[in-house]
């Protein structure tokens, strides 16, 4: 599953978008650095029933903001995106 497939999905089960989870986490603190990953993964299992991989792929987001590494990217292999550039504004309005 894609990076941005993730965020999709996320957005499907929680009704938010991935930007506005990232505002949500930005409210709480968690993106300060000092922030462990499972203090955001129980977070988001707790308010959202997000496991692991979902988790994780906002934890990305969170620490590192929307940009991919480009070895994710390609036609190839697993994880692979269209773009280095993750959509965050929802599936509704993400160019085709």
């Amino acid at each position: 599953m894609s990076f941005q497939a993730y965020l999709d999905t996320i957005e499907e089960r929680t009704g938010l978008t991935p930007r506005e989870l990232l505002e949500l986490a930005k409210e709480r603190g968690y993106d300060d650095p000092a922030v462990k990953a499972g203090v955001i993964l129980e977070w988001l299992k707790t308010d959202f029933d997000l496991g692991r991989g979902h988790g994780m792929a906002l934890v990305h987001v969170i620490r590192k903001g929307p940009v991919i590494d480009a070895k994710h990217v390609g036609a190839e292999g697993s994880h692979r995106d269209e773009s280095d550039t993750l959509w965050l504004d929802g599936k509704a309005t993400k160019p085709a």
